[in-house]
């Protein structure tokens, strides 16, 4: 409980009067007599009224609280939260509220100011913004209650106890960009339809028709219609893709707001959801992290929303990449040919341990590296040079740069395709190179 700006400033007055009380009798002024009675009457009927006041304060109820929030939020994206506040009071009383929010979300509108009506219900809004992906919970609210004479206002603590999921930033997804990937595979052309003599999927049997392939012709089938009938195939729909997803060290690079990790999150749920739309099957494992998650690859819409639960509260780690270790575990869990892409940020010095890896993974899979590349590289390289240091920096960032395009230059020339990429544009960069892919029918 502490004393309010009114008790402050009425102590204030007081204590300014008797001063000057004190002041003019030492000296010698005259003035009347009754006064210093007058002035220590009022300090004691102060005290008084802030005794029973403060009695009165604490006798009060405390108001019941309710929060209302979103079960789930998206990183870095505004969410509202609604406080309502029930309350026994006979007369109107203003409160202030606050809510205790967990680190890793940011708030706007807090502290709010309540005022509360005899026999209704108020109820207030905040925002929140999350600055991380995991697990929140919420525990209490604390709320300002103000004395009957406002002379003490009292803090309390009460429960309220809620908790919500941030998810990577995928809802951006779910207005005009998904619209614009969706036109933008209609555009492409790369709809799985049944083609003629070509594909590796059985579709139907129908009659022989010009243009067919002799090794179409179904003989049994002909024989007991007793006219030619053709197998039609389509390419094969439940083709899959395992996201190799490194959540080491390097991933924490962080351009803008959002971390290189969690741009690779975004990308991947990206591509799974177009993915998804073509009928694929997607699955993802996590390396270099305290615990590897795997993830089998499911087709069918719902299996978003697996990946999702999946990964919401994976975060990057200290550990280094051990590309070895992930493709041995990929190896063993992954039977079945698949498209593995590997979402990392390459150095020189992962020449021989990444090569080695990628091999053994391309004697099954189809396997693309996408090599996540900081934006400062290609601002410091674009920036002219007018100082020493500013050409030290220059050359150090272009050898780093040239050491980088070596390794994915050897890693090409082993057959190992590269995706060189910032990590704003790695989402587009392999929705392009998955529908370029897909349309040639490369895996």
């Amino acid at each position: 409980m502490k004393p309010s700006r009114l008790l402050l400033t009425w102590l204030v007055i007081l204590l300014v009067i008797g001063i000057v009380l004190g002041t003019l009798r030492a000296l010698g002024i005259a003035m009347p007599a009754n006064l210093p009675s007058i002035s220590w009457g009022l300090l004691l009927a102060l005290l008084a009224l802030a005794i029973l006041d403060a009695i009165r304060l604490k006798r009060l109820p405390s108001p019941r609280l309710q929060r209302q929030m979103p079960g789930s939020l998206a990183l870095g994206r505004w969410g509202d939260v609604r406080l309502k506040v029930e309350h026994d009071f006979v007369q109107p009383l203003d409160i202030q509220l606050f809510d205790h929010v967990p680190n890793g979300l940011s708030f706007d509108n807090l502290p709010l100011s309540v005022e509360l009506q005899p026999g209704l219900r108020s109820q207030v809004d905040y925002r929140l913004r999350p600055l991380k992906r995991g697990h929140f919970s919420f525990e209490r609210c604390e709320i300002r209650l103000p004395s009957p004479l406002g002379l003490w206002s009292d803090k309390r603590l009460l429960s309220v106890t809620d908790a919500t999921r941030v998810y990577p930033d995928f809802a951006r997804l779910y207005g005009g960009q998904l619209l614009a990937v969706d036109n933008w595979i209609s555009q492409l052309g790369v709809r799985q339809r049944p083609r003629r003599g070509l594909g590796l999927e059985f579709h139907q049997l129908r009659e022989f028709r010009e243009g067919d392939s002799l090794r179409q012709i179904d003989w049994k089938a002909t024989a007991r219609q007793r006219t030619p009938i053709a197998r039609e195939y389509q390419d094969e729909r439940d083709q899959q893709i395992v996201f190799m997803l490194d959540c080491g060290r390097r991933m924490r690079s962080q351009d803008d707001e959002l971390s290189h990790f969690d741009h690779a999150l975004n990308a991947c749920l990206l591509l799974s959801y177009v993915a998804l739309r073509q009928g694929d099957a997607v699955g993802l494992c996590t390396f270099a992290h305290d615990q590897p998650r795997y993830l089998a690859p499911v087709k069918g819409a719902g299996q978003l929303n697996v990946l999702l639960n999946h990964v919401y509260d994976l975060n990057s780690s200290q550990r280094s990449a051990d590309y070895q270790a992930a493709a041995t575990e990929l190896l063993v869990r992954q039977k079945r040919r698949a498209l593995v892409v590997v979402v990392t940020n390459l150095r020189d010095e992962d020449d021989e341990e990444l090569l080695t890896a990628v091999k053994r993974l391309g004697k099954l899979h189809r396997v693309l590296v996408a090599s996540l590349r900081e934006d400062v590289l290609d601002r410091l390289r674009q920036t002219p040079v007018q100082t020493f240091s500013e050409a030290l920096t220059y050359c150090g960032t272009v050898d780093f740069l040239n050491a980088r395009a070596e390794l994915h230059e050897r890693l090409n020339a082993h057959g190992v395709p590269v995706l060189d990429t910032t990590a704003v544009e790695l989402g587009a960069a392999l929705v392009t190179r998955y529908l370029e892919w897909k349309k040639a029918g490369v895996f």
